[in-house]
């Protein structure tokens, strides 16, 4: 079961906010290290000074703080009213083109700060660490390029994500290492990827303003939706006619919500009357309502989209909130919708997700609340980890490292039909079943044979669907997660033959169409098991 972090905004004059984290996953059978290695790279190609901040909250006591180079944490001693100034607790980063160590002590959840040039400033209340909020002009920390990741280390392993939710400022990839020595990778921007979405961004009617740029000419940051709106740098009503559309479409027709991707039994049906949308469960019994959003509750994820941590309103509003952020809600009746050519195609649509995504290297970032839905995420997992990473992206040039890179690999061709094993839509989504489609020499078609025994395409592995090895396991596309059913191996014969079942990949009812299925199979010998790289 996934788990997604919130921060808690205790909200009174001041933007007071104290990060939460949690992980609803059973503890691993091994943990990792009481201190993890965490490395910082820095290839912005930037020469400014890099300051680090490692803050958040002891899971063990509750208590508010910082961790230093070592890994030690420290309370934050009390603070007043008006604000005092937090300790200094900045960590010298790495210059352009090195590398710095830090430690993230097991049993804490937070945020790494990074910025560039000038160190964060941060102030205490009575209540807390008061964060950076640069959306505000005021901000004490307005003019200075600095960004974050978030992320909880407990006993069931590491969380690591690049967030986007509040702004778009300094691109950066993250990494979790394993015992088992598998890394895993995400959040690179493509090449030029920072300036395409700062341009792509300005260049949307009504969305200039959310760009923020210093005096000195450098781009500090894109705001998100909810954060520039709220600041009267786009319009607070922007979704509001796409909503109302998606709201209504539901007083004739029923919205079907199945919110776990491993529980595909279990349904919500959703329908219109007024401006409330009800939902019953399979037993007809009502179990949640919702009265219809405005902009600001979409990008936020919250406000007339409540998102308690249950199991049944929570996940049926997260649904709901990705869908609405995606554009989805109203023309897909099942959500979520796991096809990302579907997504940001209504008008108007939310230009700051839909930019960010198209420029990532794997498709995934977190540029909203719930974007955790079906798995388009930038975030690392790994239950037993024995290092970590965060790489600050290039600021222009480079391009996502994600193995394997999209002009790498081989098309796989069937002996049978000469069709290709592709990915739908050539959208990296954990759980998209691979399909024969038309040769036509694309990334969703080009086929890495590792040396780990994987093979991958767009930066994600072939996988025999719930690790089943079964006759008539479907092939499908996920997260590389060093699981040995994703060993498959093309033998002398034209066999493509997972390792651990020792059964063949088949051509499912020897369809001979575009979109024909994939499953697992006896090796028969037949030529729709049969194959050749290309």
């Amino acid at each position: 079961m996934r788990f997604r972090r919130k921060l808690v905004h205790a909200l009174a004059a001041l933007a007071v906010t104290v990060p939460l984290s949690f992980a609803v996953t059973s503890p691993a059978e091994a943990i990792g290290p009481a201190l993890l290695p965490v490395t910082v790279s820095n290839t912005t190609g930037r020469g400014e000074a890099v300051y680090l901040y490692v803050i958040g909250i002891n899971l063990n006591t509750g208590r508010l703080g910082y961790v230093n180079q070592g890994g030690t944490f420290t309370p934050w001693p009390a603070g007043s009213i008006p604000p005092s100034p937090a300790p200094d607790v900045a960590i010298g980063g790495p210059g352009n083109g090195g590398s710095s160590t830090i430690q993230f002590p097991r049993g804490f959840s937070g945020r790494v700060y990074f910025s560039l040039g000038e160190k964060l400033k941060f102030f205490l209340t009575p209540d807390g660490l008061v964060q950076p909020a640069p959306w505000a002009s005021g901000d004490a920390n307005y003019n200075i390029l600095f960004d974050w990741s978030e992320f909880t280390y407990n006993d069931s392993g590491l969380w690591l994500n690049s967030s986007q939710v509040d702004m778009f400022a300094v691109p950066h990839a993250v990494t979790v290492t394993g015992s088992n020595g598998v890394t895993t990778r995400t959040g690179d921007p493509v090449a030029n990827g920072r300036t395409n979405v700062i341009n792509g961004i300005k260049a949307q009617a009504g969305w200039a303003n959310t760009v923020v740029t210093r005096s000195d000419g450098t781009v500090l940051r894109a705001l998100a939706p909810g954060k520039a709106a709220g600041a009267g740098l786009l319009s607070s009503t922007y979704l509001d006619s796409y909503i109302t559309s998606a709201w209504n479409a539901y007083t004739s027709k029923t919205l079907t919500v199945v919110p776990f991707g491993d529980q595909p039994n279990t349904k919500y049906f959703g329908r219109t009357s007024g401006n409330v949308m009800r939902f019953t469960n399979s037993a007809g019994q009502q179990v949640a309502s919702f009265n219809k959003p405005s902009s600001a509750s979409v990008w936020g994820c919250d406000g007339d989209l409540p998102a308690p941590n249950d199991q049944v309103v929570g996940p049926i509003s997260r649904t709901l909130c990705a869908a609405l952020n995606r554009g989805t809600l109203g023309t897909i009746d099942t959500q979520p919708s796991t096809n990302a050519a579907q997504f940001y195609q209504n008008s108007p649509t939310n230009q700051y997700a839909k930019i960010i995504h198209q420029n990532m290297a794997d498709g995934k970032a977190y540029a909203f609340a719930f974007d955790d839905v079906a798995n388009f995420e930038s975030l690392v997992h790994d239950g037993d980890p024995r290092s970590a990473g965060l790489i600050l992206s290039p600021f222009t040039g480079g391009g996502g490292t994600t193995p394997p890179p999209s002009s790498s690999g081989n098309a796989l061709v069937s002996d049978w039909n000469s069709k290709c094993i592709d990915v739908p839509n050539g959208s990296a989504v954990d759980g998209a079943r691979l399909q024969m489609w038309t040769c036509n020499n694309s990334n969703a078609q080009k086929w890495a044979f590792q040396s780990d025994g994987t093979v991958r395409a767009v930066g994600m592995c072939m996988d025999p669907a719930g690790g089943a090895l079964t006759n008539g396991t479907p092939i499908q596309l996920v997260t590389c997660n060093g699981n040995p059913v994703q060993r498959f191996t093309l033998s002398g014969a034209g066999d493509l033959v997972n390792v651990s079942a020792n059964k063949c990949v088949d051509i499912a009812d020897w369809n001979g169409t575009d979109g024909a299925k994939l499953q697992l199979w006896d090796c028969a010998g037949t030529t729709n098991q049969k194959w050749h790289k290309a």
